[in-house]
């Protein structure tokens, strides 16, 4: 997965759709979020007793580590070893979450030009991406996302994607704990289907771009990749 997604529904709708409690203090919508910047995401709080919208910063930095600009090399988790890397396997045993997101970005080269595609549900239905949270030595709460290998003809733009957890596995994947294999199996081939491969503009390219316009087709369209 490269370090690019979009998440823009407000706290209001998350709330309501992973059935979690708002201590976000206001959402801002991003189409083009980057490593470091604030993210939505979904946890169980002992606290208040279940699940909980909150906002953490994308890099996850372990509690032990020393500098917290490690975070920005640590966007990601690989679902092959996010069980037993020390950086991520404490948060994998007890601290994962929810990371809800519109959709991802990933870019193909075209010759001398790369070509930025977005990855989304067909039906504009949300996803929530398999993720990891810890809380800083600086009391910080960060998240990193897991990936695995690219699945159909996702692969013919990049190698790795998100995890993908559909409701079903929502429950399992927030409590902590359970069978590695399980909890990490990639979606069902046949759930490929729902994915659109979008051609966008290049400006996604800049990460201070942002809006809606990143994620419309450019002019002229360019051929796109086939999937199946």
């Amino acid at each position: 997965m490269c370090g690019r997604y979009a998440t823009t529904r407000s706290e209001a709708d998350l709330s309501r759709l992973f059935d979690a409690v708002d201590v976000t203090e206001g959402l801002t919508p991003s189409w083009n979020v980057a490593p470091t910047d604030p993210v939505p995401l979904v946890r169980v709080s002992k606290r208040r007793g279940g699940r909980v919208l909150d906002t953490a910063k994308w890099g996850l930095v372990p509690a032990w580590a020393k500098d917290p600009r490690s975070g920005g090399r640590m966007i990601n988790a690989r679902a092959e070893t996010v069980a037993t890397l020390p950086a991520f396997a404490p948060s994998f045993a007890r601290r994962r979450c929810l990371v809800p997101a519109d959709g991802w970005y990933e870019w193909v080269r075209d010759g001398k030009r790369k070509q930025a595609y977005y990855m989304t549900p067909r039906d504009g239905s949300p996803l929530a991406f398999a993720g990891l949270w810890s809380m800083s030595a600086a009391d910080v709460l960060t998240c990193s996302v897991v990936t695995t290998a690219a699945l159909g003809g996702l692969a013919r733009v990049h190698d790795r994607m998100p995890l993908i957890l559909p409701p079903d596995r929502w429950a399992d994947w927030l409590a902590g704990g359970g069978e590695p294999a399980e909890l990490l199996r990639p979606m069902p081939p046949a759930e490929l289907d729902r994915i659109e491969l979008r051609a966008v503009r290049p400006d996604v390219g800049n990460v201070r771009n942002n809006g809606p316009d990143l994620i419309t087709p450019p002019d002229p369209e360019p051929v796109p990749v086939t999937l199946f």
